[in-house]
C-alpha cells in the first residue's frame, strides 16, 4: 500500500501507520481511502489478525482531513442541479462513510493512536474506531471544522459525535467548528484515554490485548443517546433551543448549519447505517449550494495559494529579515512590533519621545503576557520575545534594518517627514513600507529618495488578531521590493494580497461604502437599531454604525478630511458626515473613548446601548422594518461594497478574484457565507447583479451605478473567476 505502512506483530495486532508520500501532513485522498478499505477487508478475512491499531507515521500530526484538491478537483464535485445531480454527488460522497463503516464493522477491535492533529476526516476516522487513545502533545487537537468552509462533517461525524458526547455538545462543537485539546477531548468523551506523547500505540495495543471490544456502542441493542434523542423530553429541548440559537448565529445565511441540524435530528431517529445515508444526502445537498462551493474555493484553495505567496514575483531570492524598524508606537505600530517580535525579528520601535516609545513597548508586553498566561509561551520565551524590541526616539537605531514600516498618523506631511528621517539611516537595498490606509503610495513615495524601494504595507487593526496585510504597489515600486514585502508578510505569519495604487486601495475603498451606507440610512430616517441589525444580518461582523465606533470616529474624520483636501471641489460629502464630525468634536470618538454611536459601560460584562443623542442629529422616522424592507437594506449594504469591488477590477487596482475574495473576508469581515466579495457577484450572476444595480441607482443614487466592465461581462455571460481567474492546481486539505 502506498499510504499506509503495515506491521503484524507477534500478538496478531496489525499496526497501520498513515504516511502519505510527498506530503508534510496526512490527508485523505482517494488512494488513501482505497488503502483503508484494503486494511478493513484484510482485518475481516485474515484469522491471524486479532486487532488493528491506526496511527500516523508522520511526526507533525495524525490527519488534517480530506484532500479537497484530490477529492473534489478529481471529479467529486458533480456539475448540474436537481435530483439526478444530487444522486450522483451522493454516490461519490458516500465513499468515505462506506469505507469508515467497513472498518468499524470488520469484526476485529480497531483502536486509533492519535499522535497529533486530528481534524475533519481525521477525527471522523478516529470515531469510527472502537477505542481512541490520544497523546498529550502540546500541538495535538481534535475537531470537526468543516462548517468554516460552508459544509458540515460528511464522514460520519454528524452521527457519531452526538452518540458519543450528546446532541447539545456535539451540535455546538460542529456548528462552531471547535477544536479541542487532549484534556478537553478526554473530559468530553470524544476519546477514551490520554497518555504521554509517544506512548499512544502502546496504550492502543494494550486495550486490544486486554479488552478489545469489536462492536461500536451504537451497534449494541442497549445503546442510548447521551442526554436523550429527539423524542426524549431533554433531547427535544436541544433541538427546539438549538434551532433558534443556530439561526441567531448564522441569520440563515449558511445552508450547512441548517442541513447539519436536519442530519442530526433525522439521523438520531433511525438505525446507524440509515443515519449515515441521511448524513450523506444532506452533505451532498450542501455541497451543491453556491455558498459551499464559494467558501470551499476561498477558504481552502485560494487561502492556501495566497498563504504560499502566490502574489510574489518569481526570480528573486527569499529575503531573511534580521532587523525591522517601526515608525510610530501607537496601537497600530506597537501591534506591528509585537507580531514581528513573535516571529523572531529584532525590532526597533521609534516614536517622537521616550515616553511614547515606552508606551508602545508596554502594549507589546501586555500582549506577550497574554500569550504566557494562555500557555502559548513560557515566561522565558515571553521575556526573550520582549527583549527583541528596542523602543526609543533615536532614528540612528534604524541603521542596519532590512525594512522600515511607517505607522504614524494619517497625515501626508508627517509621513513625508518621518520617511526622510528614516531613509537617512537605511542601506540602499532596504525597503520602506508605509502602513497608510488611504493615501496613494505614489504620492507618499515623492518624499522618498528611493521610490523603487517604497511600497505600501497596510495592516488591519488589531494587528495581533487580523490576518490580512494589503501590499500596495506604487507607480515606481520594483518587483524586487514586492518580493521582499511578500517575504516579510509571510515571515510574520500574515496573509498577503497584492494590489495596485489608488486612494483607499482595495480594502478601504470597498469597506468605506458599507459604513457610508449606514450614514445614508441614518440620514434617511432609519432607526440606528434597524440599521445595525440589518447590517449584522448580512453576515458582516458588525452593523455599519457600530463598525464605525470600532474603527474610531476621529480616524474616519481624518480620512474624510484628507480626501476632501485631495479632491478639492470634486469632493462630495456623505450625508451624516458633518454630524459625525460634531460628535468627534464633543469627544465621542467611538469605542476607544467609550462613547460614539453607542455608549460603552465601564464594566466589560455590561451591554452597550445606542446613544440617545443620535435622534437629535437625525430624527428617526422608520422605527419598524418588515422582512421585505430588511432584505432591501441588506442588499444595499452588500451591493454597494460589491459594485465598488467591480470598479476596482475595472481600474486595475486588483486583478485576481482570489485575492479580492480572501482580502474582503480577512480584511474587513465581508460576509463569509458568500465566499467573498466577487464570489457574491458570480453567485448572483453578473447580468442579474447589473439589473439590480440599475434599479438601485434610480432609487438611491449613482453610488450603485454599474461600471462598464460589469455591463460588458453581463453581455458576454462572464464571471469574475472566468474572466480574471488565475486559479492554479494548489493542493489543499480539509
Amino acid at each position: 500500500m502506498e499510504n499506509f505502512k503495515t506491521d503484524l506483530d507477534a500478538d496478531g495486532i496489525l499496526l497501520c501507520s498513515f504516511d502519505v508520500p510527498g506530503k508534510t501532513m496526512n490527508t485523505f485522498t482517494r488512494g488513501a481511502l482505497a488503502d483503508l478499505e484494503a486494511i478493513a477487508n484484510r482485518a475481516k478475512t485474515e484469522a491471524e489478525i486479532k486487532g488493528v491499531v491506526i496511527t500516523s507515521g508522520k511526526s507533525n500530526g495524525f490527519c488534517a482531513g480530506a484532500d479537497l484538491d484530490d477529492l473534489f478537483g478529481g471529479g467529486w464535485e458533480v456539475e448540474g442541479e436537481g435530483e439526478d445531480a444530487l444522486k450522483a454527488t451522493f454516490n461519490v460522497a458516500f465513499e468515505m462513510n462506506r469505507i469508515y463503516r467497513l472498518l468499524e464493522t470488520c469484526g476485529k477491535p480497531v483502536a486509533v493512536a492519535i499522535n497529533g492533529l486530528a481534524l475533519g476526516g481525521g477525527l471522523e476516522l478516529s470515531m469510527a474506531c472502537h477505542y481512541r487513545v490520544i497523546g498529550n502533545g502540546p500541538k495535538t487537537q481534535v475537531g470537526l471544522p468543516e462548517i468554516k468552509i460552508g459544509i458540515f462533517p460528511g464522514g460520519g461525524g454528524s452521527q457519531r459525535l452526538p452518540r458519543l458526547i450528546g446532541t447539545q455538545a456535539a451540535l455546538l462543537a460542529m456548528s462552531e467548528g471547535k477544536s479541542f485539546k487532549p484534556q478537553e477531548a478526554l473530559g468530553m468523551g470524544i476519546v477514551h484515554e490520554m497518555v504521554e506523547a509517544g506512548k499512544e500505540v502502546e496504550a492502543a495495543k494494550t486495550w486490544i490485548k486486554t479488552k478489545g471490544d469489536p462492536v461500536a456502542p451504537w451497534d449494541k441493542k442497549d445503546f442510548k443517546i447521551p442526554g436523550g434523542g429527539p423524542y426524549h423530553p431533554a433531547g427535544s429541548q436541544v433541538f427546539i433551543m438549538g434551532n433558534a440559537m443556530l439561526r441567531k448565529q448564522s441569520y440563515g445565511n449558511y445552508p450547512a448549519v441548517i442541513n447539519l441540524m436536519h442530519a442530526v435530528y433525522e439521523g438520531l431517529q433511525v438505525p446507524f447505517d440509515t443515519a449515515l445515508k441521511i448524513e450523506t444526502r444532506y452533505f451532498s445537498k450542501t455541497l451543491m449550494t453556491p455558498q459551499a462551493k464559494a467558501m470551499m474555493r476561498t477558504f481552502f484553495f485560494s487561502m492556501q495559494a495566497i498563504g504560499k505567496g502566490s502574489g510574489r514575483p518569481e526570480g528573486y531570492a527569499k529575503t531573511e529579515f534580521s532587523q525591522v524598524a517601526v515608525l510610530g508606537a501607537g496601537m497600530m505600530g506597537a501591534g506591528i512590533a509585537y507580531v514581528q517580535a513573535m516571529a523572531g525579528i529584532k525590532t526597533v520601535l521609534i516614536d517622537r519621545d521616550q515616553a511614547s516609545a515606552d508606551k508602545g513597548k508596554a502594549h507589546c508586553e501586555d500582549l506577550i503576557k497574554k500569550q504566557v498566561s494562555r500557555g502559548k509561551l513560557t515566561k522565558e520565551q515571553g521575556q526573550a520575545t520582549l527583549d527583541l524590541i528596542t523602543a526609543a526616539p533615536d532614528y540612528s537605531l534604524i541603521a542596519g534594518s532590512d525594512l522600515v514600516v511607517e505607522a504614524v498618523f494619517e497625515n501626508s506631511d508627517l509621513k513625508a517627514t518621518v520617511t526622510k528621517a528614516a531613509e537617512a539611516h537605511l542601506a540602499d537595498t532596504a525597503v520602506f513600507g508605509s502602513n497608510t490606509s488611504t493615501i496613494p503610495i505614489s504620492d507618499l513615495a515623492k518624499a522618498s529618495a528611493r521610490p523603487k524601494n517604497y511600497i505600501g504595507i497596510h495592516f488591519f487593526s488589531p494587528v495581533d488578531k487580523m490576518m490580512l496585510v494589503e501590499i500596495i504597489m506604487g507607480k515606481e515600486t520594483s518587483d524586487e521590493t514586492l518580493a521582499k514585502a511578500v517575504d516579510y508578510v509571510l515571515k510574520i505569519k500574515k496573509t498577503p494580497i497584492v494590489v495596485n495604487d489608488s486612494r483607499y486601495f482595495f480594502a478601504n475603498r470597498c469597506f468605506i461604502p458599507f459604513t457610508a451606507e449606514g450614514l445614508h440610512l441614518w440620514a434617511e430616517g432609519y432607526s440606528p437599531a434597524i440599521i445595525d441589525n440589518a447590517g449584522r444580518m448580512t453576515g458582516m461582523p458588525r452593523g455599519p454604525l457600530e463598525m464605525m465606533d470600532d474603527v474610531a470616529l476621529d480616524l474616519l474624520v481624518k480620512i474624510t478630511s484628507e480626501t476632501a483636501k485631495a479632491e478639492g471641489d470634486a469632493y462630495v460629502p456623505i450625508p451624516g458626515e458633518k454630524e459625525v464630525a460634531a460628535m468627534v468634536a464633543d469627544g465621542r470618538l467611538g469605542r476607544k473613548s467609550n462613547k460614539g454611536f453607542y455608549d460603552y459601560p465601564a464594566e466589560k460584562t455590561a451591554t452597550k446601548t445606542l446613544w440617545p443623542g443620535l435622534s437629535e442629529k437625525f430624527q428617526p422616522t422608520i422605527l419598524e422594518a418588515d422582512p421585505a424592507l430588511v432584505e432591501e437594506l441588506k442588499k444595499r449594504m452588500l451591493y454597494v461594497q460589491a459594485v465598488t469591488a467591480a470598479r476596482c477590477f475595472e481600474d486595475g487596482v486588483i486583478t485576481d478574484p482570489r485575492e479580492a475574495d480572501v482580502g474582503s473576508i480577512l480584511g474587513w469581515g465581508f460576509a463569509p457565507w458568500s465566499g467573498g466579495i466577487v464570489s457574491l457577484i458570480d453567485s448572483i450572476g453578473v447580468a442579474n447583479f447589473v439589473a439590480e444595480l440599475d434599479r438601485m441607482t434610480k432609487a438611491y443614487g449613482d453610488r450603485f451605478a454599474p461600471p462598464q466592465l460589469l455591463r460588458d461581462m453581463a453581455a458576454k455571460g462572464e464571471t469574475f473567476y472566468g474572466r480574471f481567474g488565475k486559479v492554479k492546481n494548489d493542493k489543499a486539505a480539509a
